[in-house]
Parts: C-alpha cells; sequence; structure tokens
C-alpha cells in the first residue's frame, strides 16, 4: 500500500454529500480493481491527472463490469442487467464525462449505453493525456530512462479498428524522445492480441500458434526494448507472450500511462 497511499482518490460518494460533481469520472475498470499488475497502471494514471490538476472521482465500490464481456459471450440478459445497473448510478451522480483506460468498457460506453438511457462523453485515457502533454511542455525529464528506448506500440482492436483512435498514443510515445518502431501489422492492419470478444475467458480454440504468441513474435521483430499498450487485455496478453519466450529480461510491456509518468517529473 506504500505507493498507493501518497495518491489522492476522490468518491463520487464523498463529493455527493457536498453538492459537487467533478468534472470527470475515473472508470477504473475490473482489471483495474482485481489485477495486481494492472493496478500499477491505474495508480501512474491517477499520478498524471493529479499532477495536471484534473477534477476527477471514482466510484469505488459502486462501480461494476461494463458488461462487455457478457455481452460478447452471448449473455445479453447479463449485460443488460449491469448496464442498467451502472447507468442509474452514474445518471444518479449527474456524471457527464468518463475517462477510461479500457478500450472495452470506452466502446461500450460509447456506442451501447446510449440505446439504455446512458449518455455521457467518453474519454480513453490515451486522448487525455496527449491533451495534458501539451500542457506539460517543459516538464519532460532530460535524462529520462526512456529516452532513446525503442518502442513498439500494439494497437487495441477496440481502440483502433473499433474506434479510430490510433494517433494520441503514438504521440505520446514520441514526445517522450522514444524511437516508435512499428509492427510489420499496425494501426488499421494491426493483429488482435487474442483476448478480445471475451476469447481470454474461455479456453484456446485448436490451432498452430496461440494469437498472443504470434502477436509478440511481430513486437520483437521490430527489436523493440519496450512494447507499449493502452489496454488492459493486451497488456495481459503480450505480457504472456514476453513470458513465454523467456524475454522477460530483454523486453518490457508498459502502459502509455506508465511510460508518460516515468518521463514526466511532477513528484
Amino acid at each position: 500500500m506504500g505507493e498507493a497511499e501518497k495518491i489522492h482518490v476522490p468518491l463520487m460518494a464523498d463529493l455527493a454529500t457536498h453538492n459537487k460533481v467533478p468534472d470527470y469520472l475515473l472508470w477504473v475498470g475490473c482489471a483495474g480493481a482485481y489485477d495486481e499488475r494492472y493496478q500499477k497502471v491505474i495508480q501512474a494514471l491517477i499520478k498524471v491527472l493529479n499532477w495536471a490538476g484534473t477534477d476527477f472521482a471514482v466510484l469505488g465500490h459502486e462501480e461494476s463490469c461494463t458488461g462487455d464481456p457478457a455481452r460478447r459471450a452471448g449473455n445479453e440478459l447479463l449485460f443488460q442487467m449491469q448496464a442498467l445497473s451502472n447507468i442509474q448510478v452514474l445518471n444518479g451522480y449527474g456524471i457527464q464525462k468518463i475517462i477510461t483506460p479500457c478500450p472495452h468498457c470506452y466502446n461500450t460506453f460509447k456506442h451501447e449505453y446510449p440505446a439504455l438511457g446512458g449518455n455521457y462523453e467518453v474519454i480513453h485515457h490515451t486522448e487525455i493525456l496527449e491533451s495534458i502533454q501539451q500542457d506539460m511542455s517543459g516538464g519532460l525529464k532530460q535524462d529520462h530512462e526512456l529516452k532513446e528506448k525503442r518502442i513498439t506500440y500494439h494497437d487495441s482492436c477496440y481502440l483502433g479498428r473499433s474506434n479510430n483512435i490510433y494517433d494520441a498514443p503514438r504521440h505520446i510515445i514520441q514526445d517522450i524522445s522514444a524511437q516508435l518502431t512499428e509492427m510489420g501489422r499496425n494501426k488499421a492492419n494491426g493483429l488482435c492480441c487474442g483476448a478480445g470478444g471475451a476469447q481470454m475467458f474461455k479456453d484456446a480454440e485448436k490451432g498452430d500458434k496461440d494469437i498472443y504468441v504470434e502477436r509478440t513474435e511481430e513486437a520483437l521483430e521490430a527489436r523493440a526494448e519496450i512494447i507499449a499498450t493502452a489496454c488492459p487485455f493486451c497488456l495481459t496478453m503480450l505480457s504472456d507472450g514476453v513470458k513465454s519466450m523467456d524475454k522477460e529480461q530483454n523486453v518490457e510491456v508498459l502502459d502509455v500511462v506508465e511510460l508518460f509518468a516515468k518521463a514526466y517529473d511532477r513528484d
């Protein structure tokens, strides 16, 4: 808890007792709540939002799954139950803008909740990071550890092909003076990490090679020292790929916000 204790995280319920509504709700997501590795990503994001003076809050125990995995797996009833419950909470607090680091949550909020009465401005964390980066000019550490590192960026399917967000994460990587090296398949032609469509939660199907292994091979072919992601699913799958190839000592898998937090000095 040492690192987490230093991070200020306002709760929606606490603000509501003072009749306050923040500019943004930070939607932590299931990975941020339960996955120890991804909690580091959320901590980095909260740090950066605090550096930038962003007015935000989280739901804490009131947050639940958006229902994306349920709908992708074909359980429409469960999806609608989860979605309607979330919408009741969000609308009850008067939430208008949502920041989320998860492209799956992003896509669900933006394209699927409106049909059920949940209408919000949805912002992926790479989009707000790009904006913050422009305001933090001059804050870049001159000798930060990422300078001149070869970084390849893996496009999340829901962020890229589904929502056409390709540039924001790349601008962040380029602006921290890292060497952005593209994989052979990138942007609209990128390869899925293998977890989307609720595939993460089922046994692998028969085949010659797991998708996450093939994608990791492509990252290694780009001679990347760091594989950058912007999705909890992708982070997990590519980390597993690096481990399966015994390359953990040579290649890191990091979220874009972790790169941002390493490169800027605001502590």
